[in-house]
């Protein structure tokens, strides 16, 4: 079903304006200046990603592009959008198999059928084999119909041809799925089932048990069940369907349930991961993908929630069109080179993957996660030849609508020089958790600029920023009003370094910012004189048909009106990204 994000809505209430202490120097001829001094706002360690140019974590193998069910046919999704993903794996149909998950009307997505599509994108397929059968949960028949069923597919596989089947898929979820009144403990089922295959195909590997979630007892059990009739999974599987805060404590709790058996290190597949509400939703995505990378997960596919032939729900339905998610995974999927180590503050919040090209010349960041004011901080730059005393930073992000509608392409948030500092660049981000980032650092480039005289024009009212009665006291209150000629309502983009801008008022020449410093949703827009304060940064963020959303960087919030109004002199304030038509503004030059 659609993905929902509406949510009650809180009446705005403009908070009460405090006196200033101390007047601040008046700028000189502001609405004239178009540059200035660096921005120095940082956000805290607990809201900061950290990657490590100078150590490298493997080589780029786009680990999580994969997704089960992800191709629907042999022509279904078109290969202009499977290819761009430069998807690892597919987890697919068994070959000849009457699955109908989801209530779909028949089955799709047969191994064997879109194993050639797969091979062209360069990926491999799975055989999920018990979806041979109709139903889920699957009703199980007989030992006799089962073993049938497995010959039938290894034949088919081998008569086939296909050179990138990466694996069957012995069972789905037997922890839930696998009928141990009639067909006996599974872990024997398991053994019995593994020794059928191998006595068809000595060579393709076997994977499982492909576990619905991670569990520590279930998996010990079936280890040493295995190593003991000699059936170990050539691949391990289970499925990360909980959210990703956990994937890097399940690795390694594999990893040293192996060791202490004495298995050699299997690689691992996450054959499902995300929640439905997370599908589509490039913020919440990027967690998993960079999770992944850093546990070194062989390979991980994007559930099926939905329909066939979405991509994992990447496109807005079967064969349609990119949603904000899919830009995430065409960013990780230009990707090449080597992965390198990323630090998040926390298993929850900001997180990302990075990754640097082979010829040393760009670094690639996709992130995501986080809320407000946050950074990437990039540091080893000292180490890489190409990159000297300034590198050039491009931010982009891919909205995230939805699962069901189409973005049409990522917007760039801002492209400018950094100074490097003991090898170390900070990029601020104003972020909105669901949407997806990507930062793009090279030795060089073209930077753009919006730094310029404006009427600043509210979407939702169509009213103009202005101060309230066109005061320019330090202190005025910044209102929407009716659009006028006067220089009141003209207000100057002023480059402030790292991609954000200081918003001087031309007639009062004071500075847009909010009352107190305050990072709370509410807090008022007032101006103020230029005291060096982080509620005088902006992020301008592009949005649809050339409006932009405008950030406070201090708090992360956007500029909006009280409660939504659309009358002249309604207040304006910060306030959390919900989606609302008062958050856009329109820049139009003056």
């Amino acid at each position: 079903m659609p993905f929902a994000r509406s949510q009650p809505r809180t009446p705005r209430r403009p908070f009460d304006r405090t006196a200033a202490a101390v007047l601040a120097t008046a700028l000189a001829a502001a609405a004239t200046v178009l540059t200035g001094p660096p921005a120095q706002a940082a956000p805290t360690a607990s809201t900061t990603l950290v990657v490590n140019a100078a150590q490298t974590l493997r080589s780029v193998t786009h680990v999580a592009t994969g997704s089960l069910y992800g191709l629907a046919d042999a022509s279904t999704p078109a290969d202009s959008l499977v290819q761009p993903l430069e998807p690892n794996t597919f987890v697919q149909m068994a070959p000849g198999g009457h699955q109908l998950p989801n209530g779909e009307p028949r089955p799709a997505g047969d191994s064997l059928v879109v194993a050639p599509k797969a091979a062209r994108a360069g990926a491999k397929v799975v055989v999920r084999m018990p979806d041979w059968y109709p139903d889920f949960p699957y009703k199980w028949v007989s030992w006799n119909d089962w073993l049938s069923a497995v010959d039938t597919q290894v034949a088919s596989v081998k008569s086939s041809g296909a050179g990138n089947i990466s694996a069957y898929e012995l069972w789905n979820e037997p922890d839930w799925t696998w009928d141990t009144t009639n067909a006996g403990a599974f872990d024997a089922g398991w053994a019995r089932t593994y020794k059928e295959v191998r006595a068809k195909d000595a060579t393709t590997p076997l994977q499982g048990p492909s576990y619905s979630a991670w569990n520590q007892s279930w998996m010990s059990q079936f280890l040493t069940d295995a190593k003991a009739s000699g059936t170990v999974p050539d691949v391990i599987a289970w499925h990360e369907l909980q959210g990703s805060k956990d994937i890097a404590a399940h690795v390694s709790a594999y990893r040293s349930l192996e060791s202490g058996l004495g298995i050699s290190p299997r690689p691992i597949s996450i054959e499902e991961y995300a929640t439905p509400s997370e599908m589509g939703i490039p913020g919440a995505l990027v967690g998993y993908v960079a999770k992944f990378e850093r546990a070194g997960v062989h390979d991980a596919e994007l559930a099926f929630w939905n329909h066939y032939g979405t991509l994992g729900d990447t496109l807005t339905d079967t064969g349609g069109s990119p949603n904000g998610s899919y830009w995430l995974y065409k960013w990780y999927g230009d990707m090449s080179g080597n992965m390198l180590t990323t630090t998040p503050p926390a298993q929850t919040g900001i997180d990302g993957a990075a990754s640097l090209t082979g010829d040393g010349r760009q670094i690639s960041v996709i992130f995501g996660g986080g809320t407000g004011s946050t950074a990437v901080t990039v540091n080893g730059l000292g180490s890489l030849s190409a990159f000297g005393g300034t590198v050039h930073v491009k931010l982009e992000y891919t909205p995230s609508k939805g699962r069901t509608t189409a973005v049409s392409a990522p917007y760039t948030i801002s492209e400018s020089d950094y100074p490097v500092g003991n090898g170390s660049i900070t990029v601020p981000v104003a972020m909105n958790a669901s949407d997806g980032y990507h930062l793009v650092v090279t030795p060089s480039g073209t930077s753009a600029s919006l730094a310029g005289r404006y009427q600043i024009t509210n979407k939702n009212s169509g009213l103009a920023l202005d101060t309230q009665s066109a005061g320019t006291a330090q202190g005025t209150a910044v209102v929407q009003a009716t659009s006028t000629t006067g220089t009141d309502q003209n207000w100057t983009l002023v480059t402030a370094g790292s991609g954000l801008y200081k918003i001087v008022n031309q007639a009062s020449g004071l500075l847009l910012g909010v009352n107190g410093m305050s990072t709370a949703a509410g807090g008022t827009a007032l101006i103020w004189g230029d005291n060096g304060t982080a509620d005088h940064l902006w992020q301008a963020i592009p949005a649809d048909n050339g409006y932009y959303k405008i950030a406070n960087y201090n708090s992360g919030l956007l500029l909006g009106v009280t409660d939504m109004s659309t009358s002249s002199g309604a207040q304006v304030l910060q306030w959390d990204d919900n989606g609302t038509a008062d958050h856009l503004w329109k820049l139009t030059s003056r």
